[in-house]
């Protein structure tokens, strides 16, 4: 099938390259004409393992392609996805639509044929329908039909998660729009991965509804690490014996400075504004975001606490500052508030990590980059474990300790024991509900 992507950021670079990988003809399409040169060398813009080699496989083949042009791309596409970004629109919390309806409009003025609009961006409720006004708007005389497809990417396994996904989830209301899209997830079908047919609006929903659930553990075994710290209990065995019930799971009961990224944040928000707007509060969500705001600066206390209530002039390491190992994505990662107060109280700090450099220079400024974490920790009085990289699950904690000033660790995501960091020559040890 010949499909036409609107949109190279995460979603729909990933999901071009997947898609295209199946064997279907496709097209990204990007305002952005420096970007579409660069991935047209070969360049990608973003961090994502195996994304690279999936881009070069299925350019090579002629399966994938990359345009300016939108009208080019939507001319004669079977699919045509909206994969723009939707960012939480300033003042209210809820998503910003404009890039979705823009390319709704434009691909309503470039329909030459029928053809089906996939919205793959994260919406509110009620959106594929607008943009299916959009379209009609632009082109009374287009022959089409709109769908919902969310997706569900963790950024760091996104191919795998395409590719060997829990569940896909098509919101149609035609016949056709469905035949479309169970043709071009066909490859998933014959590997028995399920996909759930619904209505518009419920698929919408889906979206949000799971991305707040997800949000709802991390908050809850966050809250639950702080009241662990009071009563003398250990958080990550309370989350083992929780997650061995069935019905709970052990998946996102991880304690932690807080969730962040490109989805929970806005996601969460937007769900609560859609909540208030149908006179419907999704009180939980809610609280959620509150509690989640809450956590980050929790942290700040206890880095305060292990420096002796006094950050000014103290060198403070930080290792890894992305919201998650395996991207180099910074959105509303909990570096971007607890960063920015170290260096508000007076403390010297240097950050170490594999990918969050190219974007964190500009977001956290009066730090130092040193690549190598035990060059960071030189001479440091303290070392901040902020992202659980691969790197930092096996630092040598006795090199580390002997060439620190003052050897005491932050531990925010509980990668070490206490004892094995005090065994190790550190002085002093923090985690979180421990």
């Amino acid at each position: 099938m010949r499909i036409a992507m609107i949109g190279t950021g995460y979603v729909g670079l990933v999901s071009g390259a997947c898609f295209s990988d199946f064997g279907h003809d496709v097209v990204c399409v990007d305002k952005d004409a420096g970007k579409i040169e660069r991935l047209r060398a070969g360049e990608v813009p973003i961090f994502e393992p195996g994304l690279e080699a999936l881009l070069d496989k299925n350019i090579a083949a002629g399966r994938l392609s990359f345009t300016t042009d939108l009208a080019q791309a939507v001319d004669g596409a079977e699919a045509v996805f909206i994969a723009v970004g939707t960012p939480t629109r300033r003042g209210d919390g809820h998503a910003d639509l404009s890039y979705v309806m823009g390319a709704a409009a434009e691909i309503g003025r470039a329909l030459t044929g029928p053809a089906v609009v996939v919205t793959k961006s994260t919406v509110p409720v009620g959106t594929n329908r607008k943009v299916a006004e959009a379209i009609r708007a632009a082109n009374p005389e287009a022959e089409f039909d709109v769908a919902s497809n969310p997706e569900f990417l963790r950024e760091g396994a996104a191919i795998d998660d395409f590719m060997h996904p829990d569940r896909v989830v098509v919101g149609v209301e035609s016949e056709r729009a469905r035949k479309v899209m169970a043709e071009l997830y066909r490859p998933l079908s014959l590997r028995e991965f399920p996909v759930v047919y619904t209505g518009l609006e419920s698929a919408e929903m889906i979206k949000y509804a799971a991305n707040a659930f997800l949000a709802t553990k991390i908050t809850f075994i966050n809250e639950i690490a702080a009241l662990c710290e009071r009563v003398g209990a250990d958080v990550k065995a309370v989350a083992r014996g929780i997650g061995m019930d069935g019905r709970i799971g052990d998946k996102f009961l991880h304690a932690g400075p807080g969730y962040g990224g490109s989805c929970f944040p806005k996601d969460t928000r937007a769900l609560a504004r859609i909540g208030q707007e149908h006179a419907a509060p999704v009180q939980i969500v809610e609280t959620v975001i509150k509690v989640n705001d809450e956590v980050k600066r929790r942290m700040i206390d206890k880095i305060l606490d292990l420096c002796d209530d006094c950050l000014r002039d103290r060198t403070i390491a930080v290792l890894g500052v992305t919201f998650k190992p395996n991207t180099d994505d910074m959105r509303d990662a909990p570096a971007l508030t607890i960063v920015p107060a170290l260096v508000g109280a007076g403390a010297k700090v240097r950050i170490s990590d594999p990918q969050g450099r190219r974007e964190g220079e500009a977001l956290l400024p009066g730090v130092t980059w040193i690549d190598n974490p035990y060059q960071a920790a030189t001479g440091a009085d303290l070392v901040v474990l902020l992202t659980e990289w691969n790197e930092f699950r096996g630092l040598d904690l006795a090199r580390m300790a002997q060439a620190m000033a003052v050897p005491r660790m932050a531990d925010l995501r509980n990668i070490y024991d206490r004892d094995e960091v005090l065994e190790a020559g550190f002085t002093a040890y923090a985690g979180v509900g421990r």
